[in-house]
């Protein structure tokens, strides 16, 4: 579920967090997540923020979806998963088509270690067409995980 649309100003605050460094956006932009949080299935018990590859981790200095996602982790009171990684570098997915993205993102993410969660909430900045938070699911669901929620800032069309 994404809780905003992907339009002016919500797109300028998403790329001013993950291209400009104004980390002070991640919190910001973890609240209009606050918002859905009743909307979620009962039994989340870990959250997910969307892995980067540590390339373009280091060369950004952070990852955006984890400066989203720490602040809903907080709220629920659970556990940010931290073993669960994009092990495969990537080209940035936006200017993809739906096909390309999702092939963009095979193999691309991978566990490190036991998944001792029953239902992980998937976070990411920007939803389009779903290529990233299938690709995550599908990996951890075959990590054991039974259950899979997304949330996202917002969806963009």
């Amino acid at each position: 579920m994404a809780m905003l649309d992907y339009s002016f100003p919500v797109d300028a605050a998403v790329k001013a967090l993950k291209f400009g460094r104004k980390l002070h956006y991640g919190p910001a932009l973890a609240e209009t997540l606050f918002a859905g949080l009743h909307l979620l299935p009962e039994g989340v018990d870990a959250v997910l923020p969307v892995p980067l590859h540590w390339r373009r981790k280091t060369y950004r200095g952070f990852n955006q979806a984890m400066e989203i996602a720490s602040p809903v982790a907080l709220r629920l009171d659970l556990p940010v998963v931290r073993n669960v990684v994009r092990h495969k570098a990537t080209p940035y997915q936006s200017g993809l088509d739906a096909r390309r993205r999702a092939s963009n993102l095979a193999a691309a993410f991978q566990v490190r270690s036991a998944l001792p969660y029953r239902h992980v909430l998937i976070v990411d900045d920007v939803f389009t067409t779903g290529a990233t938070t299938q690709a995550l699911a599908n990996v951890v669901r075959k990590a054991g995980v039974h259950d899979v929620s997304v949330m996202a800032v917002a969806a963009a069309k």
